[in-house]
């Protein structure tokens, strides 16, 4: 065979790559190892600088949180009748005799007015399963309504067509009693007392 390497006996020429090649690979591998070190570093110093992304987006939605304009510290109450200013009409529509009659003197201790007491009409006459029943003008439902509400727990609110303000006060057959002084004080507290304002979310 003719040209550089020629065969002679028993030996071979040994074939070489060219170590260029050998040098681009090995510099093309450090250059990516490099690079990844160099992200995963860039990273870490996110990190610690940032606190992590539950700090991050705890600050990002601290930041975008909008400052609430000034409102008033609670909202206003309406204003409800005194238990003088309430006329009472006391009915009994069971079958005990003088409840009507202890009822009305109860409510008189408690500064409420005192109308007509008796026997219920034929209409609520043993047809009152509860405690009782509050009758009256629509207007009475935000006002005489809630306020002899606080005295007797469970009664059942009702309208007519009545003009006049006063309030019929039907008792049924699970009536046993008024409530307490104590108890009664305190749910007018809780009604008249005003609510506090919402606190803002963020």
């Amino acid at each position: 065979m003719g040209g550089k390497y020629r065969i002679t006996g028993d030996t071979y020429p040994r074939m070489r790559r060219p170590r260029h090649r050998r040098r681009l690979v090995l510099a093309g591998i450090g250059a990516v190892v490099a690079l990844g070190l160099a992200g995963w570093g860039t990273l870490q110093l996110i990190d610690v600088f940032t606190g992590g992304d539950k700090s991050a987006s705890a600050a990002d939605h601290k930041r975008d949180c909008p400052t609430p304009a000034p409102k008033p510290s609670a909202a206003p109450v309406k204003a409800l009748p005194k238990p003088a200013a309430i006329k009472v009409n006391v009915y009994n529509a069971t079958t005990r005799s003088g409840l009507a009659k202890a009822a009305a003197e109860e409510l008189k201790k408690r500064g409420f007015t005192i109308g007509e007491v008796g026997n219920a009409s034929k209409e609520y006459d043993k047809k009152v399963p509860g405690a009782g029943v509050l009758l009256g003008a629509p207007a009475a439902k935000n006002g005489s309504f809630t306020v002899l509400g606080t005295q007797l727990a469970g009664t059942v609110q009702k309208t007519d067509t009545r003009k006049t303000g006063e309030v019929d006060l039907i008792l049924g057959a699970k009536f046993k009693a008024f409530s307490t002084p104590q108890e009664a004080t305190a749910a007018m507290t809780a009604l008249t007392k005003p609510a506090p304002a919402p606190s803002p979310t963020c």
